[in-house]
């Protein structure tokens, strides 16, 4: 058998004679509890908010697009058509996207007139996000749907026929506008639906026509500004664009949706760093109770030591004996933080015991991933902090 396992787990089951020892150790083993429960649940509401957040995003942008490099737009021809029609594309659709000025009455925005052909909803389903209304009319040309904090900016609301909502944006050309009155191309339309997704989205978006957009921006029939692909499976991700890029060429970038959303995925994943090392911290902070309750310890068995020493044991089995209770120490508050910890999520996740609204369960996710990372979390630490308390043990402390 192993000497210093043997000994240090009758060292963690027994009780010392002296109480304050006993309740320090307890007061050691609820710190880590609570710290493991601490850092798996902050853990996996993190996933869970990652989660919540990427939900929308994946509603307003495509799994790919591809857009010129050169310029706003380019001709969407029958060769780009043919490099499009693969199996694992599942749609596409032809997009137009232009900053513009909305006016209605004496209220104005700038925002971005996003023009869609029929095929969009294949790729994005924002008609879901409609809460008033309806989504675009293919056939009314001059029909509108825009962001809830648009229509709040312009006190606008759908189907409001007394006024139109007016689209402003600049005519193309170079050099200084000499005449104002002609330095715009406009055109009166009819919201017809109001969407609520995020509040930048709302602010950002207004939905119209692809032909509608054409005739703003004297945009030929094929041209466009981007391309918005859906895959037949997310899987299938880099491995499209780096084929579409390869046939594409150059003048065009092929994009994910992380790329697209690369400021917003940054921040996510610094949010849930921060908030891992900020837990980690107060872990380190809880540990010193580990390592308070070993000194302890080994002061209390100091004539045991002595014993061990004078029988045969070495400075280096002793030092172990207290590495191993420590380890184990926190190896019980790690497992039964967990044991308490995961139902409770399962429950938040199935259940919503905890609310933000009446109607939103606060978002958690279950991965086995976060469970592995508090596991190797406390091991690492624990053991640094058994090690750092069986320092204290020297032959001067076991030979007087």
């Amino acid at each position: 058998m192993n000497f210093p396992l043997y000994i240090a787990k009758r060292y963690l089951v027994s009780k010392s004679s002296n109480n304050a020892i006993n309740i320090i150790t307890i007061i050691a083993t609820v710190g880590v509890v609570v710290s493991t429960m601490a850092l798996f649940v902050v853990l996996s509401v993190f996933s869970g908010l990652k989660s919540f957040s990427l939900n929308f995003i994946e509603v307003s942008d495509p799994d790919l697009k591809v857009s010129s490099v050169r310029g706003k737009s380019f001709l969407f021809n029958d060769s780009i058509a043919r490099i499009l029609a693969k199996e694992k594309i599942a749609a596409y659709s032809k997009v137009i996207e232009e900053r513009a000025f909305f006016n209605y009455n004496d209220k104005s925005h700038i925002a971005i007139i996003k023009g869609i052909d029929e095929q969009y909803l294949n790729v994005n389903r924002m008609d879901t996000a409609v809460y008033f209304g309806e989504w675009v009319n293919y056939k009314e040309k001059y029909t509108v749907v825009i962001g809830g904090k648009i229509s709040s900016l312009l006190s606008v609301g759908a189907y409001d026929f007394l006024d139109p909502l007016k689209i402003f944006v600049p005519k193309p050309g170079k050099g200084y506008i000499t005449d104002p009155r002609n330095a715009f191309t406009s055109v009166n339309t009819q919201p017809i639906g109001i969407f609520k997704l995020t509040e930048e989205i709302d602010g950002k978006y207004v939905f119209a026509n692809l032909s509608l957009t054409q005739e703003l921006l004297n945009y030929k029939p094929d041209q466009i500004t981007s391309v918005e692909i859906k895959l037949s499976d997310a899987k299938f991700t880099e491995e499209v664009q780096e084929e579409l890029q390869r046939s594409l060429g150059d003048a065009y970038k092929v994009q994910t949706r992380e790329q697209l959303n690369s400021v917003f995925y940054k921040m996510l994943n610094t949010e849930n760093l921060a908030s891992y090392l900020v837990f980690t911290l107060v872990l380190i902070i809880a540990l010193f109770n580990v390592i308070g309750a070993i000194v302890m310890m080994i002061i209390d068995k100091r004539a045991n030591l002595k014993t061990m020493y004078h029988l045969g044991a070495d400075i280096k089995n002793i030092r172990r004996i207290f590495i191993l209770q420590g380890f184990l120490l926190t190896m019980v508050g790690l497992l039964i933080g967990l044991l308490i910890a995961i139902p409770l999520i399962l429950l938040q996740k199935k259940l919503g015991l905890i609310m933000i609204t009446q109607y939103l369960a606060y978002p958690v996710e279950f991965y086995w991933s976060n469970v592995l990372i508090v596991i190797a979390t406390i091991i690492i630490l624990g053991y640094s902090a058994a090690l750092l308390a069986s320092g204290r043990i020297n032959k001067k402390l076991v030979s007087n």
